[in-house]
């Protein structure tokens, strides 16, 4: 009995000294949890950038197309064989190189024998012109009659006519002999030749034995918002515009001129075709590339922050500024992208600390600490 007693005694001590642990642990001091607390809130790392005030340009962005100035398809004009082939596939040529011979054995048969009616018709022609001289003075004489000068005049002018009809089917022909040496018509780059040595090819053949694109310079064109059209052309009229075309996978630019803007605005999009001429002197911009393009309008001043420092909410756009080792939230507008920046219409004055890197942890109020900025490579 005293044994079971003394083991009571001893549980209730135990209950008795945890209850007094707890209420020592809940009854804290409040200073002292509040301590713990700031403690335990952290800064964040974070990385940040100057707004910038700055000038900037005013351009316009848009997908666009390279077109030959010029393309030259190269057909056959008689129908004949193929001799030779006189150029590389794919080859650079210049204008008057030679590209194809034809076989012309039969425009040459042709040519002689009508070389051999002139003949003819000269000797006839002379022929009647005698007769006609000689009638003439008998006629003076009254020792012919006037119907025989009349025969030998008509002689002499069917001669003469067939003459000339002859003459004519010769020079036809001597064209036609000229269709069986093909020369390049412009100077560009040469496609691969559909036809090789020995194909018959013919007048009414659809496909071409190949393809000349000139190469320097070319087209680029592109559409743009009609709302931008005068905008544009008052650019023009000034003539402070500017335009590159970027190829994708190169990192050199191809700069020109704006050539032409369409007369007429596609009603179905609402958008307006520019055309844009490029010397293309290094061949970089292809026909049939797409391309990115660039339309410089002007240079304004505005505040400038890299893009992404700029996040976006249900109420707008903002940025976090560093103020006193704290991100605040500042609501912005972004008036466009130009590259890697965006430019702020209102919201910053420029000189203001933005964070672009690390705002996933960021709230209004969040210490921060910048980190240095980062080494280019690195």
């Amino acid at each position: 009995m005293i044994k079971r007693n003394w083991l009571f005694g001893a549980a209730a001590l135990a209950l008795i000294g945890i209850a007094i642990l707890a209420r020592g642990l809940w009854t804290s001091d409040p200073a002292a949890a509040a301590r713990a607390q700031g403690q335990a809130a952290r800064v964040v790392p974070v990385d940040t950038a100057k707004a910038e005030r700055r000038q900037v340009p005013v351009r316009i962005t848009a997908l666009g197309s390279v077109t030959p100035m010029a393309s030259v398809a190269i057909k056959a004009r008689i129908d004949t064989a193929i001799d030779s082939v006189h150029f590389q596939d794919g080859a650079h040529v210049k204008q008057g190189d030679l590209l194809f011979k034809l076989d012309c054995r039969a425009v040459d048969a042709q040519i002689v024998q009508t070389q051999g009616n002139i003949a003819r018709d000269q000797a006839q022609m002379h022929g009647a012109e005698l007769d006609v001289v000689r009638y003439t003075s008998l006629v003076a004489k009254s020792a012919t009659s006037q119907q025989t000068l009349d025969t030998a005049q008509t002689a002499f002018d069917t001669f003469k006519a067939n003459l000339r009809s002859d003459q004519g089917l010769l020079e036809n022909l001597m064209v036609q002999r000229s269709y069986c040496t093909i020369t390049a018509p412009i100077t560009g780059r040469i496609s691969a030749a559909a036809v090789k040595v020995g194909n018959f090819v013919r007048q009414a053949d659809t496909s071409p034995m190949a393809t000349i694109n000139q190469m320097t310079p070319v087209y680029v064109s592109f559409t743009v918002p009609q709302k931008v059209l005068p905008d544009i052309r008052q650019t023009l009229e000034g003539k402070t515009a500017s335009i590159e075309a970027i190829i994708p996978g190169e990192k050199k630019h191809e700069g020109g001129e704006v050539s032409m803007i369409e007369n007429t605005v596609d009603p179905a999009t609402g958008m307006a075709t520019i055309r844009a001429t490029m010397p293309n002197q290094d061949e970089r911009l292809w026909p049939g590339t797409l391309v990115s393009v660039e339309l410089t309008l002007r240079s304004e001043e505005g505040v400038v922050v890299p893009s992404n420092a700029v996040q976006v909410s249900q109420s707008g756009n903002f940025v976090f500024v560093v103020d006193n080792g704290a991100a605040k939230v500042q609501h912005v507008t972004v008036d466009r992208t130009v590259g890697q920046d965006s430019v702020i219409a209102s919201g910053l004055n420029g000189g203001e600390t933005v964070v672009t890197e690390g705002q996933l942890l960021l709230s209004n109020g969040t210490p921060v600490n910048p980190r240095p900025p980062k080494v280019a490579g690195s």
